[in-house]
Parts: structure tokens; sequence; C-alpha cells
């Protein structure tokens, strides 16, 4: 028997590969999709069926890429999607209490609604016949359910009823041995609140899940309207793509290596993402580049990045294939360079560079301390500020935000703080692209906070 869990750093992306008998099925598969093929060769198994558990909104969905790689010359697989009411462009409608048979092994599709409104879950039988496992996709997570904002806010109680009806009438009586195996783990924009349990049953989720503790619908809705997540808008792209199916790439795609005064001659007609840490950043990067680091490119390249510009990078090596990955699995197929030999060569080459100051925690308390004065920047998020405490008198913008409120930052000299300077720098180089001429990014984090006159102060929960 065959059973994998894939997982996708920076989008906490779970797929799964399962298999019996030489015969497996995939799981919402991703993209970059040779690690099915391949595990699927090494252990002698074949991919008759591809499964869909609902139309995702953070990711693309690599059906048909996988479909393409394994009928080449063959008969393609099964594509199986849910959410029927949609106009999809390939493979066919899941229906409920539709089985499959892989091997020993049986499927059966669960209408799980609620997240979307054709979302499908798939109960797992061992060879036994006994129900094992249940690929729960968006609808359950562990510690978190599926957001039900999608289809906007004027559906959101119609949504959360649903997915009321689908967690307590449809998965919990499941029984509470069965394993859950979610589409996302904690770091996922699917869920806010996804516990570090990496595995999980329908019965810890029945005990320790905080939205599974309500006594009526009336208040789980309440309770899932009251929610406020955030919307990235390239969940809309998403969308579409996932509904039309995304253009086959057929390899992962090698962005050409260029030389620093060829690279320079392109950086005018496209947008250069500089994925090294934040100090290095600091200390030179290309004029008007965007900082985001390596693991954070999954978080916020939807959040900056337009689809209808060429894309440029600067990686910490030569190898760019991370960051090339990652992208494409977030749609960003025109990366087309890389800055070949990295910061060293664009120098040695002679060509202009930028800085960015910086502090840290404590040399920023000790001066305001002995009197300076700041216009402090906090770009962390709401459940930061609640758990850490906020800095007095600055000026709050959660990071994802900061394009559409610039008009609120005067054109000084601004003080940028996160948890520990990252999140700072990718703000510092949108101002620097946008035309503040010094921000100043903070490292460190709250953790080193000593100023006695610009303290920390929890939030008051009214």
């Amino acid at each position: 028997m065959l059973f994998r869990r894939i997982e996708s750093q920076g989008l906490a992306h779970y797929s799964y590969l399962i298999g019996d008998q030489n015969e497996a099925v995939v799981i919402d598969p991703r993209r970059d999709c040779e690690v099915y093929v391949e595990e699927a060769a090494r252990s002698g198994y074949r991919i008759g069926t591809i499964l869909e558990t609902h139309r995702n909104e953070d990711y693309l969905i690599g059906s048909v890429e996988l479909a393409a790689r394994l009928g080449a010359g063959t008969t393609e697989p099964e594509i199986w999607h849910a959410d029927s009411q949609l106009d999809y462009q390939y493979g066919r409608p899941v229906e409920h209490e539709q089985t499959w048979q892989v091997g020993r092994l049986l499927l059966r599709a669960l209408h799980t609604p609620g997240h979307t409104p054709g979302h499908m879950s798939y109960l797992l039988h061992d060879p036994d016949g006994h129900p094992w496992m249940v690929f729960t996709g968006d609808a359950l997570f562990a510690g978190d359910v599926g957001r039900v904002d999608l289809l906007g806010q004027d559906r959101i109680d119609e949504m959360a009823g649903m997915l009321y009806e689908t967690l307590f009438h449809t998965l919990l009586p499941l029984g509470d041995e069965i394993m859950v195996c979610p589409a996302h783990g904690s770091g996922s924009v699917c869920g806010s609140e996804i516990a570090e349990r990496v595995w999980t049953t329908l019965g810890l989720e029945r005990r320790h899940n905080p939205k599974l503790q309500f006594n009526s619908k009336e208040a789980f809705i309440e309770k899932l309207a009251a929610e406020e997540p955030e919307f990235p808008p390239y969940f809309h792209r998403m969308e579409r793509l996932n509904i039309e199916g995304p253009p086959v790439l057929g390899a992962l795609p090698v962005p050409a290596p260029l030389k620093a005064s060829n690279m320079a001659k392109f950086v005018d007609d496209g947008i250069v993402v500089d994925t090294r840490m934040e100090v290095g950043f600091a200390k030179a990067h290309i004029p008007d580049a965007l900082s985001i680091w390596q693991d954070g490119l999954a978080s916020f390249a939807g959040w900056f990045l337009p689809y209808d510009t060429r894309l440029l990078l600067v990686t910490p090596t030569d190898d760019s294939a991370e960051a090339v990955r990652t992208l494409i699995r977030l749609g960003y197929d025109q990366v087309e360079a890389t800055l070949a030999g990295g910061m060293n060569t664009w120098h040695s080459a002679g060509q202009d560079s930028r800085e960015i100051n910086t502090l840290t925690t404590a040399q920023l308390c000790r001066q305001l301390d002995e009197g300076k004065q700041f216009w402090i920047l906090d770009v962390r998020s709401e459940d930061e500020l609640e758990r850490e405490g906020e800095i007095r008198g600055a000026h709050h913008i959660h990071i994802t935000q900061l394009p559409g409120h610039l008009d609120e930052i005067p054109k000084q000299e601004v003080v940028i703080f996160c948890g520990t300077g990252l999140r700072s720098m990718t703000a510092a180089s949108i101002l620097k692209r946008e035309g503040w001429p010094t921000p100043i990014v903070i490292l460190g984090g709250t953790a080193g906070w000593e100023s006695t006159t610009c303290p920390l102060e929890l939030m008051l929960n009214v």
C-alpha cells in the first residue's frame, strides 16, 4: 500500500498520493507535480484518478498539469472536480456518494458544502472495508474550519449554515477514530487559527477545535460571520484559472541567468524581486527592487506582484528553482530572468545600487528614551498587536494593506516595525519604490523592546 502526504511549504498546502495493488489516486495536486509522478513510478504505481475537493483560491490546482504529464503516450488519468455548479473547462463533476476502487481501498465522495457550495470530502475505507480517514479539503482543519466569505459578505450566513451542517451532521458522525486529512496546515491563508497538530482525528477536533464547541447553529454562524479574514487580490485570478485549467508547463520553468549589464537593460520594463534576507537587501539592492524573502514569497507575492509584468529575480544563490516553484504555484509564469552571480556581479559591473538604513530594537528604544521623535509604522497583524502589545504612538497598517494606505504615511523619515524585520523590509522597499526617501527598518521584535517613554501596551478587549 502507498500513502504520502505532500506538503507545499509557504502555502501550507497538503495533497495526498494513495495507492494499493499498483493503482493510485492523487487528491488536490499542486501545479509543480513531478513529485507525484516520481513517487508513483518509484513505488511501481499507476496514477489513474485525480480528485479535487473544491475550487481553490490560494494556489493553482495541478490536475490538468499532472494529467498531461501522465498521459504522454498513454491514457490520461481521470480528473474529477467538485463545485459542479461552476463552468469547468476540464474533468468531470463528482457526485455525492460516488465511489472509486483503488486496489483493495475504496474512496467515497461526501458532499460537504460551506467553504464552497459544491465542496466534496473523500472517505477512505481500508482493505477490510472499515472507514479509516477522511480527506476534508477546506471544510475542516486541525483547530479550525474553512472560511465562508468567498462568495461575498451577503452570503456568509448562508455558507456558514451549510458548513455547520457539514461539520456536525456529515463529518463528525463518521466517528471519533477517523483520521482527518485536510488540504492545509498551520500558516495557510485559508484558516487563521489552524493548529500545529500535524495529524489529527475527528475525535480530537470534536474535543479541541474551538469552532466545534458551539451549542447551536445560530452561535456557530454568528462566530464565523464576525470574522474578517483577509482576501488577497490574487484569489480572483486563482478562482478563474482553477475553472479554466491553468496553462500546462510541461516542466518547471528555468529563468535565463543574465549578466548584470544585460539585467540592467530589462529592469525598467519589469519588477525585480529580491528574495534575500532583510540584512543583505538593506546593505545593497538594485534600485526599485521589491524585497520579499524566500520563505515569504508564498504569503506575500500575491499581495504585491502584478500578473502583467515580467519578473526578474535576485536570489541568495544562483539556484532560483525554489523561488520559481513558489511563484508558479501562484500563477506567476512570467519569471523571465535571474541575476547571475548575485549582487557581487552587479557591483563588479559598475551598476548603481541602493541601501536601506536599519536600527536594532535596542537602538530605537534608546533613542526614543533620549527624546528623539520618530514616525513609527507598525506593519504587524491585529492578532500580533493583541498578543504582543502595541507601541504607544505608533501608526498601524498591516503589511498586506500598505499599498492602499500610502496616503496616510507622511513623506518623511519613517521607522518601520514588525516582529523580526523581514516584513518591515518588504514595506520599506514598497515605500522606496513609491518615492519615500529614508525609511528605516527595525531589526528585531517585541522581545527586545525596552523603551520606557514609548512602551508596549497590551490592547484591551472591550
